[in-house]
């Protein structure tokens, strides 16, 4: 298993409109998060800095081809199209990131 961390900022302007988004999560969306071997995911908000952490669990043997998958999904899609605009990525994140992964620190069960 595989934990990973992720930062994004968001639009002050966007906050309850993201939250109404995922209070409501498409099910089809839900269902190919789980078809792609991720788990325990959750995103956070802090406000006022308007900055997210997202954190979950990949428990397959092939990260890429399973986010490869989750990309190619047509519903996945449409509703990146909805979220991304609420979305502001970090300046210098990785070329190729929306999300910025983070380095795991510390770790303890």
């Amino acid at each position: 298993m595989q934990r990973h961390g992720q930062v994004i900022g968001i639009g002050a302007e966007a906050v309850a409109e993201y939250k109404k988004l995922h209070a409501e999560v498409w099910p089809q969306v839900l269902e190919m998060i789980t078809a792609c071997n991720i788990r325990n995911y959750s995103i956070f908000l802090r406000e006022p800095e308007n900055v997210m952490f997202a954190y979950f669990e990949y428990v397959g043997t092939d990260f890429d081809a399973d986010m490869a998958k989750m990309a190619a999904d047509p519903v996945t899609q449409k509703w990146w199209d909805v979220c991304m605009p609420l979305q502001r990525p970090l300046e210098r994140r990785a070329e190729g990131e929306w999300w910025a992964e983070m380095e795991e620190v510390f770790h303890h069960d």
